[in-house]
């Protein structure tokens, strides 16, 4: 065996010449990639694929690489184990804190970034993800043995799935507990492709089918939406009460519809109260990710399915900020 010292270090160059030559797919699989004395050896994850899939990447990294002048051999290995998806519950005591537009934006955010990122809906009752991702009207395909559903994509780089894209428009849910949980469970579980984190948008509150999360599908972490006001604090500190009794830590909370700025003549008021949930965190010892303030724009955006995060502008800016402390818990375990 070469003695490793012997052994010539990696170029950035030849990972560069090596990732130009396969495809984006491929290249989100890599975790290792090199050239040495003419002989690629590439690292790929494929824990995820059947045998027939796992030899067709193989032929087709050998294939690519193989045309390279600068290769006269080339070595696959495929792992069989993948990184873990992260699992992040978005949640609120209330409703109309603003959760789901919350959850869309901060999903848009984290795929700027170069995330692969998803978004699982999960108010079975009031499903809102389809209208924010602008992917209404559209059916999410199965597997080809049926068993799955196949996560849909969004025009912005997020992976979508909904009740909403299941059951007719306008169609009310009659549904009991059971019902429910079993819905989100479908949504999980379903082929979400390489998606490294999926955000759930839950419904308010603390009821069936955030018990049925907990259960069967426990978040790695949760982060918490409330307004100012006292109450909508009250209901706040009741979710993540919740979410400590499973054992779920909780990454953040974020205060939103913080203050309004009136489009005619700019004066800030704010209806619901100021710094409640930045002082509610200091008490509590929890994180605070960020105030996000309420403005027409967002809801203008919301409503056309036009994330503001997927701009680079003012409106834009808190929603990227409470992403980058999200990404940063999700690499370190802090913010």
């Amino acid at each position: 065996m070469d003695n490793p010292s012997d052994t010539p270090s990696q170029s950035p160059a030849d990972e560069a010449l090596i990732r130009s030559a396969l495809t984006a797919e491929i290249n989100q699989r890599l975790r290792s990639a090199r050239i040495t004395d003419g002989r690629a050896v590439i690292i790929a994850e494929a824990g995820d694929l059947s045998e027939a899939a796992r030899a067709e990447l193989e032929a087709e990294i050998a294939a690519k690489l193989g045309a390279l002048p600068q290769v006269t051999e080339v070595r696959v290995a495929l792992t069989g184990e993948r990184r873990r998806r992260r699992l992040i519950a978005v949640g609120s005591g209330k409703g109309g804190v603003g959760k789901s537009t919350l959850t869309t934006n901060l999903a848009v955010a984290l795929a700027k970034t170069g995330r692969r990122v998803g978004v699982i809906d999960g108010d079975i009752y009031g499903p809102s993800q389809p209208k924010l991702l602008k992917t209404e009207n559209i059916k999410p395909a199965a597997t080809a043995d049926g068993a799955k559903l196949i996560a849909i994509d969004s025009p912005y780089g997020v992976k979508v799935l909904s009740m909403g894209h299941i059951v007719a428009p306008g169609k009310a849910l009659a549904w009991r507990g059971p019902m429910t949980g079993k819905a989100l469970t479908q949504l999980i579980d379903a082929d979400w492709g390489d998606t490294e984190v999926l955000l759930i948008d839950l419904p308010p509150g603390t009821g069936d089918v955030q018990l049925s999360m907990l259960s069967a599908h426990k978040p790695d972490g949760a982060v918490l939406v409330s307004t100012p006001q006292d109450l909508a604090l009250i209901d706040a500190a009741r979710a993540g009460q919740l979410f400590e009794q499973g054992d779920v830590p909780i990454i953040g909370l974020v205060e939103n519809m913080a203050g309004y700025a009136c489009p005619h003549c700019g004066e800030v008021s704010d209806p619901f109260g100021s710094g409640g949930v930045e002082r509610f965190a200091g008490a509590l010892d929890i994180p605070f990710m960020g105030r996000v303030p309420l403005t027409l724009a967002t809801r203008v955006a919301g409503d056309r399915g036009e994330p503001p995060a997927a701009q680079d502008d003012d409106t834009a800016a808190p929603f990227h900020g409470i992403a980058q402390k999200l990404a940063r818990w999700l690499d370190t375990g802090a913010i």
